[in-house]
């Protein structure tokens, strides 16, 4: 067997979080939950150490979802994401009813949050994983999706 066969593994992930979208012309203007799915794909070389107990993977799903786990999951789930130019007073009425509010750098629209997303993931991946693919559902029909190939930076 090829020791030098690239991989991928994706790890499925599921959160409720609701978000408003800043100067959106339509009815996602208003605070509005979603049942998110999120997808995330790594690549790498299986693991070919006899004496390691990740002998032939690539990474072991658990680590994958451990990190994953703490940086999005953990954070978002049932949540309330808002961009920081949002009105100063919803933020603080917010911040003052409620525990699990998040205030982002950007619009949080599901193409935004699968950019931080992947800085999140990629800071924690070990050394030789790669992210590839990044997939999140805000609907059943409507969905972002976030390749590796396809970046810039």
């Amino acid at each position: 067997m090829s020791t030098q066969s690239i991989i991928r593994i994706t790890k499925e992930f599921k959160f409720e979080a609701a978000h408003a979208l800043k100067d959106y012309d339509g009815l996602c203007r208003n605070i509005h939950g979603h049942s998110y799915e999120l997808k995330v794909t790594v690549s790498g070389t299986a693991i070919r150490d006899e004496n390691s107990p990740k002998l032939g993977m690539v990474m072991d799903f658990g680590d994958l979802k451990k990190i994953v786990r703490e940086e999005i999951v953990g954070q978002f789930d049932h949540s309330v994401i808002l961009y920081k130019k949002m009105p100063a007073k919803l933020i603080s009425d917010l911040k003052d009813q409620f525990e699990r509010i998040i205030i982002t750098d950007y619009n949080p629209t599901s193409e935004e949050m699968l950019v931080d997303f992947a800085r999140r993931i990629k800071a924690r991946l070990p050394e030789n994983i790669e992210l590839q693919y990044m997939l999140l559902r805000e609907t059943v029909t409507s969905y972002a999706e976030w390749y590796a190939e396809d970046q810039t930076d």
